[in-house]
């Protein structure tokens, strides 16, 4: 049976529970909840397994923090034997516009301290990534406010709807495989 890692990306803490940049613990959380798995507290992160069309996906949400979210990542790719080409992480993204996926096998850390940690940790920058897009809506230098704010009264007419498509593409990602999944969700 083929096993995932799905690394939602996020903070901890109610301050942080609706913000842009927790967007990848709120795709998890959807997705755990429709495959009829909850999270329990486990070692670096909020750890669920849950099966999906014969596939198990390893869902972890880091307690490290987005700036150390390497730790977590690599201790449960180990802990579980997981291939790095079989992890999937969920992240927000502000070069998309809202709402937008993107499935990908690699690419640069854009300035995003999860991703850099995760990349320095596992000294590739050559794993799938699933980006949510936060889009760019704030004044220069406002860009740590807006990340970290919550989501603004129109996002959130369309933000469930666009919560349930990442979680149908990470289905997608571990049942078709990457290039699959990408073909039919990176419209």
């Amino acid at each position: 049976m083929s096993r995932f890692l799905i690394a939602a990306l996020g903070n901890i803490g109610d301050e942080y529970k609706n913000t842009r940049h927790n967007i990848g613990f709120l795709i998890a959380d959807k997705l755990v909840k429709d495959l009829g798995g909850s999270f329990k507290s486990d070692r670096l992160a909020d750890v669920a397994e849950v099966k999906y069309k014969g596939r198990t996906l390893v869902v972890i949400k880091p307690t490290t923090y987005m700036n150390l979210s390497g730790k977590a990542v690599n201790y449960w790719l180990q802990s579980e034997k997981i291939d790095v080409d079989n992890l999937l992480v969920l992240v927000d993204e502000l070069a998309l516009p809202f709402g937008k996926i993107r499935l990908g096998p690699k690419g640069s850390d854009g300035g995003h301290n999860g991703l850099k940690h995760i990349q320095e940790t596992l000294g590739t920058s050559t794993y799938p990534r699933l980006r949510f897009g936060i889009g760019n809506a704030f004044q220069k230098g406002a860009q740590v406010n807006y990340v970290l704010g919550e989501w603004g009264e129109e996002e959130n007419t369309t933000l469930q709807e666009r919560i349930d498509a990442a979680v149908e593409a990470v289905k997608a990602f571990a049942f078709e495989g990457l290039e699959r999944s990408m073909n039919r969700h990176n419209k």
